[in-house]
């Protein structure tokens, strides 16, 4: 069993979830079905994925009881008018083919274009209305998170960012933690690149008798944030689970730390400016 986060609003949210991104058809359904029969019980989709359908199928094959999975989705930033996002809140859980949506996010603040609190204001309504359990964010900087305070009086209980050894966010996370919401990392892995060949990241895996990804991941708990990771393969979905039997120093949670700088991002995707469509 995966121990589980309180959020903010009273719920209880698995601290290690599963990330879907990319995966598609047939062969998503089995990997997440994989995914689940291993323990698995927070499931990461969004609209822009294009994928909710398959994540949904597995739900329905699975033998895990539905109350028992968390579902999360989150809303385009082409959708954000408040119209636009309540009618796309609605797509997103029938796509699922579920009652609810255990966790909704709002994708990404695209600041240019100004909407996002009126995108928030849908999901709070949704929420009202049932059709969310929990609302939250992605990629929310601090002046996006007070915008949201300040606008609405409600703060998200998530707030999901890029966060891995390379890039470890240690201001972001530790505004979050100062208003009570989890942090949740997208790609925790680094995406599987350099990271998992890094020479400090390997040297404490000799040390600990675990994989460099078992490491990285029980960093990721360690600082209180919760990884989404995403692997295809049956035997890597169980590792990426097995790392409550161990526990990094504090020494070499540092060593992990200093592998982080400010230009880490994998993709250039700065909050400030990006802008998802």
């Amino acid at each position: 069993m995966i121990p589980s986060y309180e959020l903010l609003d009273g719920f209880q949210i698995p601290q290690i979830g599963f990330g879907t991104y990319s995966l598609k058809g047939l062969h998503g359904v089995r990997v997440i079905e994989s995914a689940l029969s291993h323990g698995y019980r927070l499931l990461d989709t969004a609209f822009n994925y294009e994928n909710e359908g398959i994540v949904g199928k597995a739900i329905k094959n699975s033998s895990v009881p539905r109350d028992q999975i968390t579902v999360t989705s989150k809303l385009p930033g082409r959708h954000q008018q408040y119209n636009n996002a309540m009618h796309t809140i609605q797509e997103s859980v029938a796509r699922l083919g579920l009652d609810y949506v255990d966790l909704y996010l709002i994708h990404w603040p695209n600041p240019k274009r100004g909407t996002f609190v009126e995108a928030w204001q849908a999901l709070i309504d949704s929420q009202r209305s049932g059709l969310i359990r929990s609302i939250g964010v992605c990629n929310f900087l601090p002046e996006h998170l007070e915008t949201l305070e300040k606008e609405t009086g409600i703060l998200p209980v998530v707030n999901q960012i890029e966060l891995h050894p390379n890039f470890n966010q240690a201001k972001q996370r530790q505004y979050d933690q100062s208003k009570g919401i989890i942090t949740q990392s997208w790609s925790p892995l680094g995406r599987a690149g350099d990271v998992l060949s890094n020479p400090t990241l390997l040297n404490l895996a000799s040390r600990y008798n675990k994989s460099v990804s078992q490491i990285i991941i029980r960093w990721h708990l360690q600082l209180g944030a919760l990884p989404i990771p995403k692997s295809a393969h049956s035997s890597r979905q169980i590792e990426n689970i097995d790392v409550y039997d161990f526990e990094l120093s504090p020494e070499d949670m540092q060593a992990i730390n200093n592998l982080s700088s400010a230009n880490g991002r994998l993709h250039n995707q700065d909050p400030a400016v990006y802008e998802e469509f």
